[in-house]
């Protein structure tokens, strides 16, 4: 009997709360994990490890995380032990300061992977695990929007887990997974959680015959695939568009604490986040609602108090409707041009904690009919759609940032970034793209290239400090973004010129590409002794 199945795992790290599934090899079903002390449960929700951290002993590694975090009321004071929201801190430029715990300087990167591992140190040890010391198969899923530095922290952090392959799949492609949906469907995903907004149009095709092909792969760690066929047949999810946007319920969290603070005087604090955060819960199920709290010690006492259309109006004074209709209309454009209409899609489905505030269902409706849109598993559909790379499905991806190099631009007096591989490029591509160098001063020792990675050209994101927290917000349109994946040392220079280079004439012939696995790879041709200096060499991971 194999074993892949017993212990194949997915987790949904989110912003605000993550959900770990299993593959139930009985029943043949996905299935949520209870982790005792850690997770959550409440109402008909399924259980939910809160994305709470609190440092216990930096120098030591000893946090508590999930939901003992709550219970031990470690999340009600401005104490820099205390962490949420920490993931969209992961791989940002954060304007601001991080603590010192225990004499060592905390980022989010640390808090992040001191979180992860600990859940994972307990699902190994719970009874899903039986008699098993390892995790042999796990799969992570990240949002669309995110960066190569969130990956490949992610990846960095997957090396000294005790799994042997992981995997990442794109949030919004796996809830199309997690939903069941058949083959055949154009499907819209609406994903919004804590921390992102993530639209993606996929097509789940009919079954295919499959050659010798590792089903699904995203990106791996380890030595060996999983999911490897022989002549078997799978189904094929392939992405037809996507947008994303740095915006979630946590913003909407200091949105409501912003209106108590300006309209009943209240101090900004954990425990009125808290409140907020509780009451925005609430008015996803009713119309108007209510949080109290008392401290019988202090006698301090809250009473907040807010309706669906007081809400919504806070929501407006935001721009967070004009926000949605901007990444909708890049999604809906996006499919266009690949031949999709809006009313092509057979079915919208809404995932996430943020997607069910009625107001948001509201503003899907505006764009499609009611009995289009779905809503019924909007925490674990992601966690369980990712599950199916073990079930024999395969994904057809596009890159959703382009890349480029760096030059000097002489007209404006700064570095600028020449585009190589366009956003929205399937891979592996069937040519190369070529560029031709050459040396800018005499005598040039060697030839260096910075490769980037750029957003959106529609505005970005900013994560800064205000206070004690962590907070986003979106900078203008008609500037690029960019994140530079090589420049460090070791890994900008691309070429020693031997005889060296003077100015005046082409020097190097670069091609680049994009294989199966998202690597840029690239071949560097010294024109002038016609050596091939590089080839079939490894730039980057791109996503």
């Amino acid at each position: 009997m194999s074993t892949t199945s017993t212990t194949s795992y997915a987790i949904d790290f989110g912003t605000s709360n993550t959900v770990i599934t299993r593959w139930n090899p009985v029943t043949q079903q996905p299935e949520t994990i209870n982790l005792p002390g850690i997770s959550l449960q409440l109402g008909q929700n399924p259980p939910l490890i809160p994305s709470l951290l609190y440092v216990e002993d930096a120098s030591l590694d000893q946090v508590a995380v999930g939901q003992v975090v709550r219970d031990r009321g470690l999340d009600l004071t401005n104490n820099p032990r205390f962490f949420r929201s920490f993931k969209r801190g992961i791989g940002a430029d954060i304007q601001g300061f991080l603590p010192e715990l225990d004499g060592k300087f905390v980022k989010f990167e640390q808090v992040g992977q001191w979180f992860l591992s600990a859940i994972i140190e307990q699902l190994v040890s719970s009874p899903y695990q039986g008699k098993k010391s390892s995790i042999e198969s796990l799969i992570l899923t990240v949002p669309v929007d995110s960066f190569e530095a969130y990956r490949h922290w992610l990846g960095s952090v997957c090396q000294s887990l005790p799994v042997e392959q992981i995997r990442m799949l794109d949030e919004p492609t796996a809830a199309a997974l997690g939903y069941g949906i058949a083959g055949g469907d154009v499907l819209l995903v609406v994903d919004f959680g804590g921390g992102t907004l993530d639209l993606s149009l996929v097509k789940l095709n009919q079954e295919v015959q499959a050659e010798r092909k590792p089903l699904g792969f995203i990106l791996k760690w380890g030595e060996k695939l999983l999911g490897e066929s022989s002549g078997q047949k799978t189904k094929i999810a392939r992405v037809l568009a996507k947008a994303g946007q740095n915006l979630g319920g946590s913003d909407l969290d200091n949105w409501l604490v912003d209106y108590f603070v300006e309209t009943q005087g209240l101090t900004r604090s954990p425990l009125i986040t808290r409140l907020a955060e509780r009451l925005k819960i609430q008015l996803s199920e009713k119309s108007s609602a209510t949080e109290v709290y008392f401290n019988d010690e202090t006698f301090e006492s809250y009473e907040l108090k807010l309706d669906r259309n007081g809400f919504e109006n806070i929501l407006k004074n935001h721009q967070f409707f004009e926000i949605l209709n901007e990444r909708m209309t890049q999604v809906l454009q996006q499919g266009r041009r690949g031949g999709i209409e809006a009313s092509d899609i057979d079915a919208v489905l809404l995932v996430g904690g943020t997607a069910k505030i009625p107001a948001v269902q509201e503003w899907v409706k505006q764009y499609f009919e009611a009995s289009k849109i779905r809503c019924e598993k909007p925490f674990e559909a992601i966690a369980q759609g990712a599950l199916q790379l073990n079930q024999g499905i395969e994904i057809q991806d596009f890159l959703y940032h382009s890349y480029g190099v760096r030059y000097w631009d002489r007209r404006n007096n700064c570095h600028n970034w020449h585009s190589i591989v366009k956003a929205g490029q399937a891979y592996p591509m069937n040519e190369p793209v070529e560029l031709v160098l050459g040396a800018s001063i005499d005598n040039q020792p060697s030839i260096e290239l910075i490769v980037g990675e750029l957003g959106a050209d529609t505005g970005g994101t900013e994560v800064y400090f205000d206070g004690d927290r962590l907070i986003t917000r979106q900078v203008g349109g008609g500037k690029t973004s960019v994140q530079p994946l090589n420049d460090r040392d070791g890994a900008r220079n691309i070429a020693q010129l031997t005889p060296p280079g003077s100015p005046g004439r082409d020097r190097l012939k670069i091609q680049f590409w994009v294989d199966a696995q998202r690597s840029l790879r690239i071949n560097v041709e010294d024109l002038l002794t016609d050596k091939m200096l590089l080839q079939n060499q490894i730039v980057a991971q791109l996503s």
